[in-house]
């Protein structure tokens, strides 16, 4: 039996709207996937923590609040600190200037509102493959 793949959603910073990330987070169960679910207001010390305590093999964030700039280079210097090496993939409304900056700093990928939930679950797959190799 395959060991499935575990995925952490986060809501870091202000923003209150989680219809998305918990829309996403069924589609990955549904793939069969262990989804862990931060719930809103994260900060990115609780996200790093969260997902060295649960062992998972992708971060997907969601964030429409405009502070991706801010809070995900954190997270992801934090993951750095911690010695955690998972694909973090970023989803919600983000310029596609800001995506292309994102990726330079360590994002695996930038997902916008729209795309296919078949598609972030594959995207999903081939980040912690690849994490595993």
């Amino acid at each position: 039996m395959e060991k499935k793949i575990r995925v952490l959603i986060a809501k870091p910073g202000l923003d209150g709207h989680d219809r998305g990330a918990k829309v996403v987070a069924r589609a990955l169960r549904d793939a069969g996937m262990e989804v862990i679910y931060t719930g809103l207001r994260q900060t990115p010390e609780q996200i790093v923590e969260t997902a060295l305590q649960e062992d998972v093999d992708v971060i997907g964030l969601s964030i429409l609040s405009g502070a991706h700039m801010v809070l995900v280079p954190k997270i992801l210097k934090l993951l750095q600190e911690r010695g955690i090496n998972v694909p973090v993939v970023v989803g919600g409304i983000i310029p596609p200037d800001d995506a292309q900056k994102l990726k330079e700093v360590g994002v695996y990928e930038v997902l916008g509102p729209g795309t296919p939930l078949k598609e972030i679950v594959e995207i999903i797959k081939r980040a912690a493959e690849e994490t595993k190799k």
